[in-house]
């Protein structure tokens, strides 16, 4: 099984900042063997064909790829944050797929422990029936300069699990299934600014002692086996913002992550370092009640 962790805010942000080598160490002394960078490519390419990459900034996400393999992570490197293409698909669909074409072919050289995943939560008018013929022709794209990498796709709606039924994946052996977990979002996500009417989301506890904290785990198990039923799915998000109470974040962590692990099904927390991060950049030390409850 791999157990991951996302690096993001860094090389999705803008302006972009590179993630610091010496994470990848962190990481990897402290049990995780995996690592996703999201990466906001479209921020950083040319708007025509070929698409081509600002040289800086994809030296930069170089560096973090070849930084994360020489520690001998999993890595996994998708299009993050690619906005437009969620308000206009038709506008940007081949932009997607030439961006590709350019990223397959950069890495076409690295090892198998790098792993590609074409779009990050496709979402808004880019719905699930475009979504599953754009997905195709990304993957044609990749496959045209890589024929065997690991690529991970997730369903329109936002990789939600509930979606997964309506992905449509092509017959690919390297290929797999990936959607994110937040459930429930009124707990996970409370205060967060960029969700409507969360603002009004206050000391929403989970877990606790007692029927209602039951409730809440039988709920959460129910969701996980439902998903373990179509595979082995990649969950390559799941956390908590730092608005909810800290023991009910470590509880909610250590509770997916077990039933993860229950499962037998591959995970990557959201996040390392942001708001919903297990480690603190500013003291330069691990939270450890919620690292603990990730590898215990």
């Amino acid at each position: 099984m791999r157990r991951g962790i996302n690096l993001g805010n860094r090389l999705d942000a803008l302006p972009a900042r590179p993630v610091p080598d010496a994470w990848f160490d962190l990481v990897r002394d402290a049990g995780f063997d995996t690592v996703r960078l999201p990466v906001r490519w479209s921020a950083h390419a040319a708007a025509t064909a070929p698409y081509t990459l600002d040289g800086p900034f994809a030296a930069a996400v170089d560096g973090a790829v070849d930084g994360a393999l020489r520690r001998g992570l999993t890595t996994i490197v998708d299009v993050h944050h690619y906005d437009a293409i969620q308000t206009a698909p038709g506008a940007h669909a081949d932009r997607l797929v030439g961006l590709w074409a350019g990223i397959a072919a950069r890495y076409a050289d690295r090892s198998p422990a790098l792993w590609l995943e074409p779009l990050n939560e496709p979402h808004g008018a880019l719905d699930t029936p475009q979504w599953n013929a754009l997905l195709r022709r990304a993957l044609a794209a990749i496959r045209a300069a890589d024929p065997d990498r690991t690529v991970l796709i997730g369903p329109a709606p936002m990789n939600d699990i509930h979606a997964l039924p309506r992905l449509e994946l092509p017959a690919d052996a390297h290929v797999r299934a990936t959607v994110h977990y937040y459930a429930p979002l009124r707990f996970t996500h409370q205060g967060a600014p960029w969700v409507d009417g969360a603002d009004r989301w206050h000391d929403v506890g989970w877990g606790g002692d007692g029927r209602d904290g039951d409730a809440d785990r039988a709920a959460v198990t129910a969701d996980l086996e439902r998903l373990a039923a179509h595979g082995a799915v990649f969950v390559g998000e799941f956390g908590t913002y730092e608005r909810a109470d800290l023991a009910s974040r470590v509880r909610w962590t250590a509770h997916v992550r077990g039933e993860l692990d229950r499962l037998g099904l591959d995970w990557c927390y959201w996040d390392f370092a942001t708001d919903f991060g297990v480690y603190d950049p500013a003291a330069g030390a691990w939270r450890e009640p919620l690292r603990k409850a990730l590898l215990p």
